[in-house]
C-alpha cells in the first residue's frame, strides 16, 4: 500500500462512503493517516448498532459519543466541500422512552453546529443532516439561521427529521437544491423558503408539517416533489420554469397550478375543491393518482395534451349507476394518449364494467399504441374478454405489457399468456408479475 503514488491512495480514501472506514484506514497506515485530512468530504452515519451500544450498561462506558467522533473528523480536516452526518433509517423506529433527556444524536442542536460549522463554511458546497427524531422532535433548531448566515457558497442542503425555526434566515443566493424531509417547520405559508431560497432549482418537501396556506412562487425552480404531512386549505405553486412536478396531498379546498412549462405532472390527491390549473401546453406525461378518479376527471382542462398517461384508483369500489367503463371516461379526458398505463384498481373496475361503447370510443383509442396493465385474473374468461376487447377498439396498438400478480397459479398464467399471443401476433406481448410491496419481474416478451 505505502508504495502506490500519494494520489493514487488519495482518490482510494475519497471513494470510501462512511467516513468511518476513513478513520479505520488511518489507524491501520501512517501512510494514509497523513493523506485522510485531505479528504474532501466528511460522511458520517450512526447505526443501530452503535446505538444499542451506547445504551447498554456493559459497553456504554467504551463508546466515544457520537457528536466527538464527528468533531475529530472535521478538525483534523483542511478542506472540506461536502458534509454528511445523521444516524440510519432503523433509528426512526426507536421509542420515545428514555431519550428525552438525552442529546447525543440531536445533530441539528444550535450549539453542537455551530462549533464545527464556521471551520469548514468556505468551501462547503453540499451540507445534508439527518436528524434523530425522538431527540429533535420537541427541541426547535436554529440551525437553518446558522447555516445561512455561514454558507454563502453552498450548492445542495438537506435536513431530515427535526423542528426548525425559521427566524432570522437570510438568502442564500447560490443554492440550488433544498431538501426538507420529515420536517417541522415554522413557516406556515413558505414564505421564508420563497425569500431566502430564490435561486432553488430542485426542490423536496417530504412530509413537511405545520403548513397552513402554502405556496411555492420560485422564479428559477425546475424539478418539485412535494408530499404533504397534513391537510392545507390551500395549495398555490407558481413556477414559470418548473419541467417536472410531484404533489402529493389529501382534499384541500383550493389548488393552484401555475406552470407554464411543465412537461411531467405525478399528481396524487383525493379531490380538490376548486382546482386551478393554467394553461399546460407543454404537459406530456402524467400520473393521476385519487380515491375519487371519476371525479377528478372532468376538472383537468388540459387532458388533450397528455401522451403517457398512468391512473391509479387508491379506493376502488363498484360504481352504481355508470353505463360508461372507466377506460372510456379516461380516453374522453384525454384523448390523445399514445401510452397508457392501468394500475391494479382501474383494471378491476375495467373487467366488472368492461363495455368499450360504440364506434365513438374506437375513434378515441386510435391514437393508443402502448397499454401496460396490472391484472389479478380472478376470472381468467374475463381478463381475457376484457383484453381482447381491447384489442379490437385499438386498432394501432403495437405493444401490449400484462403484469399478472403472483399469487396467480402458473397454469392459469400460461394459459392466459398462450391465449393472448395467439389472438394477436401483430402485437408485441410482454409478459411480467407484480405484488403489492416487492419488485415487478419480466416473465418473458415475444417479437
Amino acid at each position: 500500500m505505502d508504495d502506490l503514488p500519494p494520489q493514487l491512495l488519495l482518490e482510494i480514501l475519497s471513494r470510501l462512503s462512511d467516513s468511518a472506514d476513513l478513520a479505520r484506514c488511518r489507524v491501520a497506515s501512517k501512510t494514509l493517516n497523513c493523506l485522510a485530512p485531505e479528504v474532501r468530504s466528511v460522511n458520517l452515519q450512526c447505526s443501530y448498532l452503535r446505538y444499542a451500544k451506547s445504551r447498554s450498561h456493559p459497553t456504554s462506558v467504551y463508546m466515544t459519543p457520537f457528536k466527538s467522533i464527528f468533531s475529530k473528523l472535521i478538525s483534523d480536516s483542511r478542506t472540506v466541500d461536502s458534509v454528511s452526518i445523521g444516524v440510519d433509517r432503523p433509528l426512526r423506529l426507536v421509542s420515545y422512552d428514555d431519550v428525552e433527556d438525552e442529546d447525543d444524536l440531536f445533530l441539528t442542536e444550535a450549539n453542537f453546529v455551530n462549533s464545527w460549522l464556521p471551520k469548514v463554511c468556505r468551501h462547503l458546497r453540499s451540507l445534508s443532516i439527518s436528524d434523530f427524531w425522538v431527540q429533535s422532535c420537541w427541541r426547535r433548531s436554529d440551525v437553518l439561521s446558522l447555516i445561512s448566515s455561514h454558507c454563502r457558497n453552498l450548492v445542495e442542503l438537506e435536513i431530515k427529521n427535526a423542528w426548525l425555526s425559521a427566524d432570522f434566515v437570510t438568502p442564500m443566493a447560490y443554492l440550488t437544491t433544498l431538501t426538507l424531509e420529515f420536517i417541522r417547520l415554522d413557516d406556515e405559508n413558505l414564505e421564508k423558503v420563497n425569500e431566502c431560497f430564490p435561486s432553488v432549482q430542485v426542490l423536496n418537501l417530504i412530509g413537511v408539517g405545520g403548513l397552513k396556506d402554502p405556496k411555492i412562487h420560485l422564479a428559477k425552480l425546475k424539478t418539485l416533489c412535494w408530499t404533504l404531512s397534513n391537510a392545507p386549505l390551500s395549495i398555490t405553486v407558481i413556477a414559470p420554469n418548473l419541467v417536472k412536478l410531484k404533489l402529493k396531498c389529501v382534499k384541500p379546498h383550493v389548488l393552484v397550478i401555475e406552470t407554464p412549462l411543465l412537461s411531467g405532472l405525478h399528481l396524487s390527491l383525493e379531490g380538490a375543491g376548486d382546482f386551478k390549473v393554467k394553461e399546460l401546453n407543454y404537459l406530456r406525461k402524467l400520473h393521476l393518482e385519487s380515491s375519487a378518479l371519476r371525479n377528478l376527471l372532468v376538472k383537468f382542462p388540459f387532458g388533450r395534451i397528455v401522451k403517457n398517461l398512468t391512473v391509479v384508483s387508491t379506493k376502488w369500489e363498484v360504481p352504481v349507476g355508470v353505463t360508461k367503463s372507466i377506460l372510456e371516461l379516461l380516453l374522453s379526458a384525454f384523448p390523445n394518449v399514445g401510452s397508457l398505463t392501468l394500475t391494479p384498481g382501474i383494471w378491476s373496475e375495467l373487467e366488472m364494467c368492461p363495455s368499450l361503447g360504440d364506434l365513438e370510443s374506437k375513434t378515441q383509442m386510435k391514437d393508443v399504441k402502448e397499454i401496460t396493465a396490472y391484472v389479478t385474473v380472478n376470472d381468467i374468461e374475463v381478463t381475457v374478454f376484457t383484453i381482447f376487447s381491447i384489442l379490437d377498439h385499438c386498432s394501432n396498438i403495437s405493444y401490449i405489457a400484462i403484469f399478472i400478480h403472483r399469487d396467480v397459479v402458473s397454469n392459469v398464467t400460461s394459459s392466459l399468456i398462450s391465449r393472448c399471443m395467439a389472438y394477436s401476433s401483430k402485437v408485441r406481448w410482454k409478459w411480467g408479475m407484480w405484488k403489492e410491496g416487492t419488485k415487478d419481474a419480466w416473465i418473458c416478451d415475444s417479437f
